[in-house]
């Protein structure tokens, strides 16, 4: 179970972008869109705040959900079989949750909030819903996170974050 508190008031999906272009962290999402595009996509993403120390995936759970960050840092912590716990920190521009979305195997670390956050959710089935519609904005959106998900793979500290 998450902690996760959806906003009462709709951000300006255009910070998210901004967060995006600015970001210059390995795992940056690559997502270059007009104001235009960035409108229809965020009909299909809805804001998300969490507060300092929530939890926003849990290790093992199955769920597809991803998470774009617009602000704030998160912390992702891994145990493995030798009880060594990993940890990874990710902050805006970047995403979390790709992993399952694309795998659809449960969550393999669990993040919590370094510090109060915004993020953007996009559920299986709204991304499925912008597919039908926009398929192009979909493709884009897509590559962007197998971008994410593929740097993440070959830079070891960073695969930890890969939730």
């Amino acid at each position: 179970m998450t902690d996760v508190v959806t906003a009462t008031t709709r951000p300006d999906i255009l910070a998210l972008a901004h967060a995006m272009r600015h970001c210059n962290a390995l795992d940056a999402v690559p997502l270059n869109l007009t104001e235009s595009q960035w409108q229809i996509v965020a009909n299909y993403l809805q804001p998300v705040s969490l507060q300092l120390g929530k939890v926003l995936i849990e290790q093992g759970v199955k769920d597809r959900t991803v998470y774009f960050v617009e602000s704030g840092t998160l912390t992702v912590h891994y145990e493995d079989s030798k009880e060594r716990i990993r940890i990874a920190v990710v902050g805006p521009g970047s995403v979390l949750g790709e992993g399952a979305f694309f795998s659809h195997l449960p969550r393999s670390a669990t993040v919590h909030a370094g510090s109060d956050c915004r993020l953007w959710c996009l559920t299986p089935l709204r991304f499925r819903e912008l597919s039908v519609r926009h398929p192009d904005l979909a493709l884009e959106l897509t590559v962007a996170m197998s971008a994410v998900l593929a740097r993440r793979m070959y830079n070891r500290p960073k695969r930890i974050a890969v939730t």
